[in-house]
């Protein structure tokens, strides 16, 4: 192909492996695209889920679960169990280690529980020494926020280094576990994150954490991408570019 004093001639194979690689770099960056859609997607129903009304626990049938509720604002009124809690361990806050305080709250009126998020306790200076977990008022109303339960992708080991014994310290959310050692069913094995009802800091900043980053970390990773592919074709555009080698009149 000539284009006024420039000729274009690229070879057969590098023009070959130059559309395979302009191929995958492209989808790279619809991959991310769609990525960072997913995830405009899910804030925005979360976001929508902090503006609806107040899910009341104790008004849902027994054998209805949460599942359609995620991250709304819940309330429920019933007493803890006191006698079986747990402490997830390996937790940090403000770069302190420690514990979440999980106890199952028994819903009134209901044979069944949700398990309360009440909180972070720091381990303290000896790891052998339980913090202390004492409910002064079991009978209580919380208000919080319905979390997506989680799922186990790796079980190292037991769910626990203290069966037998209460608190029961626990290394993940294990709900199937949670379920086995209380005498009554956890709704629908979900989580209610305890708090005041003006919970728009705490769900921007689990969403954020659920997520590990927002939308517009992909949208970055899709300009890289999409760059890569441009310059990859400017590259193989100047590199098969060859001005002409005028003519020797004889």
């Amino acid at each position: 192909m000539h284009i006024g004093s420039f000729q274009f001639a690229p070879p057969l194979l590098p023009t070959l492996g130059y559309l395979v690689m302009l191929m995958f770099l492209i989808f790279l960056g619809v991959w991310q695209l769609d990525r960072a859609e997913q995830k405009h997607t899910e804030l925005a129903h979360r976001a929508a889920a902090i503006e609806a009304p107040v899910v009341s626990l104790n008004d849902k049938p027994a054998e209805s679960g949460l599942a359609a509720f995620e991250f709304r604002r819940a309330r429920a009124t019933g007493v803890y169990d006191t006698q079986r809690q747990f402490l997830l361990d390996n937790q940090v806050e403000d770069s302190e280690v420690g514990y979440r305080w999980l106890v199952p709250l028994r819903i009134e009126g209901q044979d069944q529980a949700v398990l309360v998020d009440r909180g972070f306790l720091p381990v303290g200076d000896d790891r052998r020494q339980l913090p202390a977990v004492v409910i002064e008022q079991p009978e209580q109303t919380v208000t919080g926020q319905i979390a997506p339960r989680p799922t186990v992708a790796m079980q190292l080991g037991e769910p626990s280094d203290n069966a037998g014994e209460w608190p029961r310290r626990v290394q993940y959310l294990d709900y199937e576990y949670f379920d086995s050692q209380t005498p009554y069913p956890l709704l629908a094995g979900q989580l209610l994150i305890e708090g005041s009802l003006d919970l728009a800091p705490r769900i921007e900043r689990t969403g954020r954490e659920a997520w590990r980053y927002g939308p517009e970390r992909h949208e970055g990773y899709a300009f890289q991408w999409f760059s890569m592919a441009a310059a990859l074709t400017v590259i193989w555009l100047v590199v098969n570019t060859k001005r002409r080698q005028p003519r020797n009149k004889s």
